[in-house]
């Protein structure tokens, strides 16, 4: 009998993505739940086939729901999930709304007031492969954003090994497709807009910035990050740069990875001097990682691929909703 759970939010795109997962994942069953009173709800993109129900504790309650994904806006997010714990349903947060820790960080980088505190000490922060021991044990999960997903398992594992210089700053230049926007319209990603453009946006103040510092364990002095939107419907690259030390060559580096990822399912490494790139790892779970030094100047690079989805969004929800449940990390993801 498959284990019923809920989403909120499935017209978006990550809710989309949500569902097509779970609907090939052999131990759960989606029930869309609908948020919305008013007649300007955007078509569903696809997925007639899942059953739905008005969102509120009692239908949560009726479905037998054992967990709720919030594929929602932050607002949304804070307003619905206090009463979703309530059911006793375990929820994952897709959204901002969690992951900052304090009321004080949500208020600077979100730029409006937090108003369930309790809950934001309590969430705990869903990138398994450095935060795996907290999820199963906890009650609201709050997935991390997509950038913060590709800058986090390429930049952590370097900090712990102390083979950063880190008073040289490590400068993160990522590139996003438009779909991490969101479906709802706007003049910025309106197709004449985006096609035959290339564009930076939220300079040195993107909201996804106290995310690495708090999982890499940087200071913000130490941490350069410029997000850039490209005219490909799906996908982040970031290429990072920094300066090493006690680093003989490219191998050097990529052993620290290799110990660091060497039971992750959803990490992918590339030979020392090779690249990923998006076409790798779109419609996957996976990050891929490659590897660059020069020993003459102590210059180093890294490149971080995800699909901003899927590890970026969706597919790490599912991710941490096996890991809650206690079903193999892995299903309906490989």
């Amino acid at each position: 009998m498959a284990t019923p759970v809920g989403i909120v939010g499935f017209r978006g795109y990550s809710g989309v993505e949500l569902v097509s997962i779970l609907l090939k994942h052999p131990h759960v069953e989606p029930v869309l739940l609908e948020h919305r009173e008013s007649d300007d709800k955007p078509g569903p993109l696809g997925h007639p086939g899942p059953r739905r129900a008005a969102m509120s504790p009692a239908a949560v309650h009726a479905e037998g729901l054992v967990a709720v994904f919030l594929a929602t806006p932050a607002e949304v997010s804070m307003e619905l999930t206090l009463p979703l714990l309530e059911t006793g349903a375990k929820v994952i947060d897709l959204s901002g709304a969690f992951r900052l820790g304090t009321v004080e960080n949500y208020k600077r980088w979100y730029k409006e007031d937090h108003h369930h505190p309790e809950l934001l000490a309590e969430a705990a922060y869903g990138l398994p492969e450095f935060c795996r021991s907290r999820i199963p044990a906890s009650r609201l999960i709050s997935n991390p954003g997509c950038y913060p997903t590709a800058a986090n398992l390429a930049i952590k594992p370097l900090i712990e090994a102390g083979v950063v210089q880190r008073e040289a700053g490590i400068v993160c230049d990522a590139k996003s497709g438009v779909s991490g926007a969101g479906r709802k319209p706007s003049i910025k990603t309106s197709f004449c807009e985006v096609t035959e453009n290339f564009s930076a946006y939220s300079v040195l103040d993107h909201r996804h910035v106290p995310e690495v510092l708090r999982t890499a364990g940087l200071e913000e002095s130490e941490f350069s990050f410029t997000a850039q939107l490209i005219p490909i419907d799906r996908g982040i690259l970031e290429t990072i740069y920094f300066r090493a030390k006690n680093i003989g060559s490219a191998e050097d580096l990529l052993a620290i990875y290799q110990k660091a990822y060497a039971d992750e399912p959803f990490v992918r490494l590339y030979p020392a001097r090779h690249a990923p790139d998006l076409r790798c790892v779109a419609r996957t779970n996976f990050c891929d990682i490659g590897v660059y030094y020069d020993a003459k100047t102590g210059r180093a690079v890294v490149i971080s691929a995800i699909d901003n989805l899927v590890k970026g969004a969706a597919g790490q929800a599912v991710q941490n909703m096996n890991l809650a449940l206690g079903y193999p990390e892995t299903a309906g993801l490989l």
